[in-house]
């Protein structure tokens, strides 16, 4: 049986072969490196198994590699190497948990996870498979089967590593498995939380999250790793609204799956509106690059986009509404969502500038839609859209369009959504291509204005100066004597208005 390599990863195999050789340790390539590399996937990590400890072989392995040495669980003695100046591929050490690589193959989770092959081997391409599950079949029929019920007893994570596989891989859950996984759905409360996470954020990261989101709810996962969404369960909203709540948050995570697919959708209208987006956003080459950037170790800025998209409307029930004419308001939805999907990453363990990412886009998600309301939104409020953004400004743009399909589902209307790239483009391409400056470099300090007109420290200094910084950003004030005068301008306003309100 052969497997295709690229040149980096033979000559790395190679390298961790002779190394494990020399020292007299057997190795073999296993698990999801074989599985992806079986069917002509990509594989990111190259799982290997030693018949030693990686806590020992791993430095070592990792100073002949030019490579930084990482424990991933030290009690399990899981260990990563991670080569100097490219992270985007990952050597994971793992020791041997039986007698031979068959009986530790069975002590795996699904079949087709349970493969293996020597290391010597794997690095020349030509192999022989080591199966002792079925996991080549099921690998030919697209099925996700659980070796035996114990496995997820053993580590309840592999209830979520399922249907996370599923979604990866695009297959499905076999049938006596998916009974499985449901009867012990509670277990998964169990693992560590930054466990939890890593699995959720990997079905994000997938171009088919929505989907492995519904898996997570059949079998019901769902309610056990973010609970904080069950409130959304059956809100309904406006006849605006193709779905209650939970279900717009599904669709919004779909629609952000084939819009920010590399490759042109299947589907007749995905594949409408996915070509509207890119061509409408042709200019911007570095866009699909930008969103693959990883925010946090193994977490691209796409699957954090999808997270939020997911989360953005947790704030609606708490806040639902009706006026006296009957109408149905979420007034306020977006600042208590940010608040509850805040708490509801530290709980999940997210770092802080993931939720910082996060709770800003969830607070400004409604402002895109309000600032092409009427026309082409000004310099001044692009501006002040990223100024308030920050970092997640182009993700808070991407995740308007998202919300807007996930909102008229099946009603889409095309001549809509191209007025919304439209609008989403001309934004963009005035932060980048255009006069706002959404960083201005500092003309004045807040202690030259003080010195200038006497003041003392207090919220009129920082008013003054981002008027200052907003003139600035348009290209109203370009040098020192200019920032001056308009701060003069706007402190005599302000004195005039508090004036007007004593009289």
């Amino acid at each position: 049986m052969h497997i295709e390599l690229d040149e980096r990863t033979r000559t790395l195999l190679t390298a961790a072969a002779r190394y494990f050789d020399a020292h007299n340790v057997p190795a073999w390539a296993t698990g999801g490196f074989l599985r992806d590399s079986l069917l002509e996937r990509e594989p990111r990590d190259i799982d290997v198994t030693v018949a030693g400890d990686p806590l020992d072989l791993g430095p070592a392995l990792a100073r002949e590699l030019d490579a930084h040495f990482v424990v991933l669980d030290r009690d399990r003695r899981h260990t990563r190497l991670v080569l100097r100046g490219d992270t985007t591929v990952h050597l994971d050490l793992t020791p041997l948990r039986a007698a031979d690589i068959e009986a530790d193959l069975h002590l795996r989770d699904y079949t087709i996870d349970a493969l293996a092959t020597t290391l010597a081997e794997a690095a020349t391409g030509d192999i022989t498979l080591i199966d002792p599950t079925g996991g080549k079949s099921d690998l030919a029929a697209g099925l996700v089967r659980v070796i035996a019920e114990q496995r997820l007893l053993d580590d309840p994570l592999r209830l979520l590593r399922g249907p996370r596989i599923a979604a990866q891989l695009n297959f499905e859950i076999e049938e006596a498995t998916v009974d499985l996984i449901h009867q012990h759905a509670a277990l998964i409360a169990t693992p560590a939380l930054e466990r939890q996470r890593e699995e959720l954020m990997r079905i994000f990261a997938t171009d088919t999250a929505g989907r492995g989101l519904h898996l997570l709810d059949d079998l019901a996962l769902l309610p056990h790793v973010l609970p904080e969404m069950e409130i959304t369960r059956g809100i309904e909203q406006p006849k605006e609204h193709y779905y209650d709540v939970l279900g717009h948050s599904f669709a919004a995570v779909s629609c952000l799956d084939f819009l920010l697919g590399d490759e042109e959708p299947p589907n007749a209208v995905a594949a409408q509106l996915w070509n509207e987006l890119w061509s409408q956003l042709e200019w911007c080459e570095g866009l699909p690059e930008y969103l693959r950037e990883e925010v946090a170790p193994g977490t691209p800025r796409r699957a954090l986009l999808k997270f939020c998209a997911f989360l953005h409307d947790i704030g609606k029930p708490e806040t639902k509404s009706f006026q006296e004419d009957g109408r149905m308001r979420f007034f306020g939805h977006h600042n208590v969502g940010a608040e509850i999907a805040t708490k509801a990453m530290r709980r999940l363990r997210f770092s802080s500038r993931e939720i910082a990412i996060v709770r800003a886009m969830i607070q400004a998600h409604l402002r895109p839609v309000q600032l092409g309301e009427h026309g082409a939104p000004t310099s001044k409020a692009i501006y002040k859209f990223f100024r308030d953004t920050g970092e997640a400004g182009i993700e808070t743009l991407l995740l308007s369009l998202g919300d807007h399909l996930g909102s008229v589902g099946p009603r889409v209307n095309i001549e809509g959504f191209q007025r919304h790239v439209a609008v989403i483009s001309h934004i963009l391409h005035e932060r980048f291509e255009g006069n706002v400056i959404t960083t201005p470099a500092k003309l004045i300090s807040g202690e030259e204005i003080m010195a200038a007109f006497d003041l003392t420290p207090g919220p009129l200094v920082g008013r003054l100066l981002e008027a200052v910084r907003e003139a600035q950003a348009i290209g109203d004030v370009t040098d020192a004597d200019g920032a001056l005068a308009l701060a003069r301008s706007r402190l005599e306003t302000e004195r005039q208005a508090v004036e007007a309100g004593a009289a």
